[in-house]
């Protein structure tokens, strides 16, 4: 399953310039964690980091621009950091799987001179295999929708860019006349028709570039909950659906697919529910007359069933979670904002155990990242799970890892919950 081991955002909201884990270029620093918390006070940007992913989604579902005007963003003057000029900038350091050699994604959108946000430039690198250190080798470098992309698993052209006059568009036109006859048959000269949609969005669609379409499958089977009760209360059109979306209106039709499925996973949901959550003993389906789906929950106490219209938020809650992480086919990253919201306090400590144990498992489950102001979840957490976001004096946030500091380390190897530490102010900045 493929991992984010680093992230890196520039210029975005109050993200000014924002690191999580390992990029190619500070391999000192530990990757991210399997399952990863985000933790801070209200207003220090958990909503924007959050959103920084689901905009890199956009981004390659729709382009730059729709994207920047997607889900109240208001445009990309509203996302851009204030006082800066741009562009935006982003960075993935990501594995295909345990195995595979280090990819680096860069993205940077800016304004063009009508004053529309486009692609300014995106860049694919990876090291050869063999190679430890020197700089890796770029399979696909655009600037302004032109430039040029290696063919295959293996070619690309190794750059050094450690110099001041380094400059895109000169590289690229330095790499085509460059080009020996070999060469030319294992390299693509790219002008893309709009430059306000991502190249990977059109070159990972083709069979000869592997590495760009592994890597737009790992960004499009992302999972950003937007999840409502409200919306898991909907009568959607009945027809048994694979997959949860991302706001969970469909809950039903996904439970209407796993009564079909022989491996009685949707029983698994119904056993780790009761220990959650007494009483429930049986979850199904009820087609309408006008072909509507309900969902049902059966409580031992009663002879009616419960409809999915009458139940809790919580309750609600932690079954779309629970369908999420046996899902079929595991979406790589899973990215849920304060999963504490309308649950019992209780419930925290052990569906954060929920979520490690699914990134965590032997069936290579989901990557999971989580925002979250509740000590009560960060208490099943360890040290290097759990990051710091924090307005710095400035405005704009910062970030560091809970285990980058000795003290927390300490007290979290005597045994002391990090939730508790957290409530106690040992993981404020000192």
């Amino acid at each position: 399953m493929a991992k984010i081991e680093g992230f890196r955002v520039k210029n975005f909201r109050t993200l000014k310039d924002v690191t999580l884990g390992r990029l190619w270029n500070h391999q000192q620093a530990a990757p991210l964690t399997p399952m990863t918390a985000v933790i801070g006070k209200n207003g220090v940007g958990k909503s924007t980091l959050f959103d920084a992913f689901g905009f890199l989604a956009d981004c390659l579902k729709s382009g730059v621009e729709e994207a920047c005007d997607a889900r109240g963003r208001g445009g990309f003057g509203k996302i851009l950091s204030q006082g800066r000029k741009g562009p935006i900038e982003f960075e993935i350091y990501y594995k295909e799987d345990g195995n595979a050699r280090p990819i680096t994604y860069e993205l940077a959108i800016d304004l063009d001179d009508t004053g529309r946000p486009y692609v300014l430039k995106e860049r694919l690198r990876q090291r050869r295999r063999g190679q430890k250190h020197g700089w890796p080798f770029s399979f696909l470098i655009l600037n302004s929708a032109k430039g040029v992309v290696w063919k295959g698993e293996q070619v690309g052209q190794q750059i050094d860019e450690d110099k001041s006059d380094f400059d895109i568009s000169k590289l690229i036109e330095a790499i085509i006349s460059d080009m020996t006859e070999q060469e030319s048959k294992e390299t693509e000269v790219v002008e893309l028709e709009d430059r306000r949609k991502l190249g990977i969005a059109t070159l990972g669609s083709l069979k000869q570039h592997p590495r760009i379409s592994a890597f737009r499958r790992f960004i499009e089977g992302w999972y950003l909950s937007y999840f409502t009760p409200d919306a898991a209360r909907s009568l959607p059109l009945a027809g048994p659906q694979k997959h949860l979306n991302i706001h969970g209106d469909n809950l039903g039709n996904v439970v209407q697919f796993m009564e079909r499925d022989p491996r009685k996973r949707l029983q698994s949901i119904l056993d780790r529910m009761a220990e959650k959550i007494p009483g429930i003993d049986k979850i199904d389906t009820e087609k309408t007359s006008d072909g509507r789906l309900l969902l049902r929950f059966n409580d031992k106490g009663f002879q009616d069933p419960f409809y999915a219209q009458q139940m809790s938020d919580g309750t609600l809650k932690v079954f779309a979670y629970l369908l999420l992480m046996e899902d079929p086919t595991p979406l790589p990253f899973l990215c849920i904002e304060e999963p504490e919201n309308g649950l019992y306090h209780k419930l925290l400590e052990s569906l954060a155990k929920e979520f490690r144990e699914h990134a965590t498992g032997r069936k290579g489950g989901s990557q999971v990242f989580i925002t979250t102001h509740q000590p009560y979840f960060v208490d099943a957490l360890e040290p290097d799970e759990v990051w710091i976001l924090e307005k710095g004096h400035d405005g704009f946030s910062t970030i560091r890892r809970a285990s980058d500091d000795a003290i927390v380390r300490n007290l979290a190897a005597e045994g002391l919950p990090l939730g508790g530490l957290w409530y106690s102010d040992y993981l404020d900045a000192r």
